[in-house]
């Protein structure tokens, strides 16, 4: 079970965020907060929709609109799936350089000059720059 995790009803998920199960129907119909759903239509909050609904609390208490707080609740979703997805693309080209074969490693020595390094080596020197180049 992770963060993900549909597993709360709608009181226990009002009773976390310290709000009236009606204004978490509410956030539903708005778009703000959307549960999923048991096969039954029940609404299931994950811990993140009631890290959700207090951050719905908290910029309300600071004046935000709910158009403000659903703009804001869009682009902190958009920013965490850019991130993940980043995390992914570094991941899948460790895994293709660490797998290539023929994958030459070379360090840059103070004076600019290109030098390789065997699999596993490291450069001489704290201050040297490490290049990437595939061979042809």
């Amino acid at each position: 079970m992770d963060e993900e995790s549909p597993v709360f009803a709608i009181a226990v998920a009002a009773e976390l965020a310290e709000m009236h199960p009606q204004t978490l129907r509410q956030y539903d119909r708005l778009g703000l907060v959307v549960p999923g759903r048991t096969r039954g239509g029940s609404r299931r909050y994950s811990m993140r929709d009631v890290a959700q609904l207090r951050e719905i609390a908290r910029l309300g208490s600071e004046g935000v609109s709910l158009e403000g707080i659903r703009r804001v609740l869009e682009l902190e979703n958009e920013n965490r799936a850019l991130r993940d997805r980043v995390r992914q693309l570094e991941r899948a080209l460790a895994d293709q350089l660490i797998s290539r074969p023929g994958a030459r490693v070379f360090a840059a020595t103070t004076t600019g000059a290109a030098v390789p390094l065997r699999a596993g080596m490291r450069p001489q020197r704290n201050t040297a720059v490490v290049l990437y180049r595939p061979e042809r």
